[in-house]
């Protein structure tokens, strides 16, 4: 995976912020009560002190701490090794850290449908936790979503474009639109790191030109994109890749499950979490840089509305700098958030530049 190197080996390297970051992640984030099960998975390719340190959260909080680790499997989605899948299906809680993730498997799914309480922090690092979780004001972030979920739950079309190309459409019809960054309240619910909301236009109406710049993962050969892919939408489908040698990667990864799911698009998300400015080449944290657009290809959960569907895999591309219309009004200008409802949360929350 192509990233931005910045792993300080010291085990003490903002070990007091990281210990607050951990402790908001179980207590305000997972929402971990007294006397629960919370196992905590990790692969070979995983910050160790992470998940110690989320470890300890969990055990101050009155729970039951239980940590897998795990060889770091080909590719995501794949199926975990049966004592892996085991743990997760009797968890109350399951905060996964693994950078080859589960979710989207069988096990997952089964985890799921047990009741778990899931998040998925995939690649998480120090400073990713600290700066995602730790620093931000998680209730701000949560207000900020809410209002972006008003905006587009009153709107019809819905246009993205952006310096690169992008110019794509869709319709939401009666889609429901997620705030994906909130705390995890219900048994069997899917919540992922703060800032972030994501939907699914009605397909037949999805058209246009998708440019990814900032991030692009899985396959493990991309990340952080040294040129931009671009993807021709048609009625929710892609129907041609293009670009440069990462967009020969991609078309070729794609092409490679011979399933004709890998190719539909499964999600639009917005990002917002003010402690990410720029991509890293960690998905999760790049599908939040603040203010850029981020769809989803392949593997289409059900919570996301209309139809689910199951593919070979699920992949994520980000694209910086957006301008976001509404109905033909914009509310994102160049990556700026120009609605005044927003402007005015941005303001409040400390956002560079408002």
């Amino acid at each position: 995976m192509e990233m931005h190197s910045r792993l300080e080996p010291r085990s003490e390297y903002l070990g007091f912020e990281l210990a607050l970051a951990a402790r908001k992640l179980v207590e305000q984030v997972m929402l971990v009560k007294p006397g629960e099960h919370v196992v905590l998975t990790g692969d070979t390719s995983s910050d160790r002190r992470v998940v110690d340190a989320t470890a300890q959260a969990v055990a101050a909080a009155g729970a039951h701490p239980v940590v897998v680790w795990y060889e770091t499997l080909p590719g995501s989605s794949m199926e975990p090794p049966r004592p892996v899948a085991g743990a997760i299906a009797d968890a109350d809680v399951w905060i996964e850290f693994a950078v080859s993730y589960l979710m989207h498997s069988d096990a997952f799914r089964t985890a799921m449908a047990n009741g778990c309480r899931y998040t998925n922090l995939t690649a998480m690092d120090v400073h990713m936790l600290v700066a995602t979780v730790g620093r931000p004001d998680f209730q701000g972030v949560i207000r900020l979503g809410k209002a972006l979920v008003r905006l587009l739950e009153a709107a019809d079309e819905v246009r993205i474009t952006s310096a690169n190309g992008t110019d794509i459409t869709g319709r939401n019809g009666d889609r429901p639109v997620n705030l994906r960054g909130k705390p995890a309240e219900k048994p069997g619910e899917t919540v992922m790191l703060s800032g972030q909301i994501s939907w699914n236009p009605l397909e037949e109406t999805q058209d246009g030109v998708l440019v990814f710049d900032g991030a692009l993962w899985p396959p493990d050969e991309l990340g952080l994109l040294r040129s931009p892919v671009r993807c021709t939408v048609e009625k929710g489908v892609v129907t041609a890749i293009e670009g440069g040698q990462d967009a020969d990667t991609f078309r070729r990864w794609m092409e490679s499950w011979d399933d004709p799911n890998m190719f539909r698009v499964a999600h639009w998300s917005l990002g917002f979490n003010p402690g990410v400015l720029a991509p890293t080449g960690r998905i999760v944290e790049d599908e939040r840089v603040f203010g850029c657009v981020e769809l989803g290809i392949g593997t289409k959960g059900a919570w996301i509305g209309g139809e689910p569907w199951v593919a070979a895999a699920h992949t994520d591309g980000s694209v910086l700098g957006p301008s976001l219309y509404l109905d033909g009004e914009a509310i994102e200008v160049d990556g700026r958030y120009v609605h005044p409802e927003l402007v005015e949360i941005c303001r409040e929350l400390g956002v560079a530049g408002y």
